[in-house]
């Protein structure tokens, strides 16, 4: 309840809100930095209006009890249109912050000494005011805030997509202020063997944190793209880095910090934006031979790194018979776990068996029942680079309707 007292006082200080707001406009916030160099009609109208409703709403509301519900929207509404105009935060923080201490300087000035009961009163009602207020403030800045940046991200990636796409004009280059000029970086991710599960929601998870680090790569600040793809797929998403002209150096370890686990990055330079497309392409086919090939996760791969893998993937007349080699020992994922391991250590039948935990045994009668199963024979080169190219095309070919 407040007294009669406080009301009376309340009702006094009234009459001092124009003046109050002129002040507060014109003098005091001058004092906050970047200030002065708001547009006038910022300064003289809106905010000296914000401040006499302010000050009206509040001592209104202890004149005459009940305040006005919607009485605050005014100041959701305002921030809203400074966070809209770029006006910082603190700056409009700092201008309530100075209006309340403006108003206890009434309420004080105004005061008798033997009012000393109710200006107590006053700025206890002022303070949790002043709590209200500063909390929606805050709220709705932030809230315009993200929204701003949620519509600009997405504007950037329908871009980007059709960048990748081969959608992308020379026209539309310029209305997003994208500068193309030069090389661009083109990547492909994908996840490595040691990816962590958590389902849909981790899955969101890692990549908005591996949005953050692309956006901590040079460069790819504004016009970086990371483009999330369905968990389970053999790729994690693209992205396109303007002006770099290769991988800079710690981008794998940047990116796999980010998502939380190793990745495999291949690093395609395409020389202008029509050839984003293809180098596009190109980089996706890295990370899948990267995959089947065994490659280590937590590096950057180029296409010199698996210039032999690559073009024995290819599809071609004949790499569906070339891929059937393997379908004999298709229910026998140990064959095909053996064959593997043993084309990516150099045929090396001891390191072998060290990798796969078994004994050099193990692996002899596997590698032969593989050679009767399938007409394989790993001891000579054809067989050799039959096995490597069958098991390539074999993990790396497309499902039948794929994209």
């Amino acid at each position: 309840m407040v007294s009669e007292a406080a009301r009376a006082l309340a009702a006094r200080c009234e009459a001092r809100a124009n003046s109050l707001a002129r002040k507060l406009s014109r003098e005091v916030f001058d004092g906050v930095p970047g200030y002065a160099q708001l547009p006038a009609d910022v300064k003289d109208l809106e905010i000296a209006a914000t401040v006499r409703h302010g000050v009206r709403l509040f001592l209104r509301g202890v004149a005459s009890p009940p305040a006005d519900p919607d009485g605050y929207r005014l100041f959701g509404d305002r921030s809203a249109r400074r966070a809209e105009e770029g006006v910082p935060l603190h700056l409009l923080l700092r201008t309530y912050a100075l209006g309340v201490h403006g108003l206890w300087q009434v309420i004080r000035d105004e005061a008798a000494p033997q009012e000393a009961g109710a200006v107590a009163e006053l700025v206890d009602l002022l303070l949790r005011a002043q709590a209200e207020v500063v909390g929606l403030v805050t709220e709705r800045y932030l809230e315009e805030r993200e929204a701003l940046a949620s519509e600009r991200a997405s504007e950037g990636t329908r871009l980007v997509h059709r960048l990748l796409d081969g959608g992308l004009g020379t026209e539309d280059v310029r209305h997003a202020g994208m500068d193309l000029s030069g090389p661009l970086l083109v990547l492909a991710l994908g996840a490595g063997p040691s990816a962590p599960a958590g389902g849909p929601v981790g899955h969101r998870r890692r990549l908005r944190g591996l949005r953050t680090a692309l956006r901590r790569v040079p460069g790819a600040g504004a016009s970086g793209l990371l483009a999330g793809e369905p968990e389970g797929g053999d790729l994690i998403g693209r992205a396109v880095v303007p002006g770099c002209d290769g991988a800079p150096p710690g981008l794998a370890p940047l990116l796999s910090e980010g998502y939380g686990a190793p990745l495999y990055v291949a690093s395609v330079t395409a020389p202008d934006p029509a050839g984003v497309p293809e180098a596009a392409r190109t980089a996706e086919e890295i990370v899948r031979i990267a995959r089947a090939g065994g490659l280590p996760a937590g590096r950057v791969y180029g296409l010199e790194d698996v210039l032999l893998e690559f073009h024995l993937s290819r599809p071609g007349p004949g790499s569906d018979s070339i891929a059937g080699l393997l379908d004999p020992v298709g229910h026998r994922p140990e064959l095909l776990a053996t064959l593997r391991c043993h084309l990516e250590l150099g045929l090396e039948r001891r390191a072998t068996a060290a990798a796969l935990g078994v004994h050099p045994n193990t692996v002899d009668k596997r590698l032969a029942r593989l050679t009767v199963l399938t007409g394989l024979d790993l001891s000579s080169p054809r067989g050799t680079a039959l096995a490597l190219a069958a098991q390539l095309l074999r993990e790396t070919r497309r499902p039948a309707g794929g994209g």
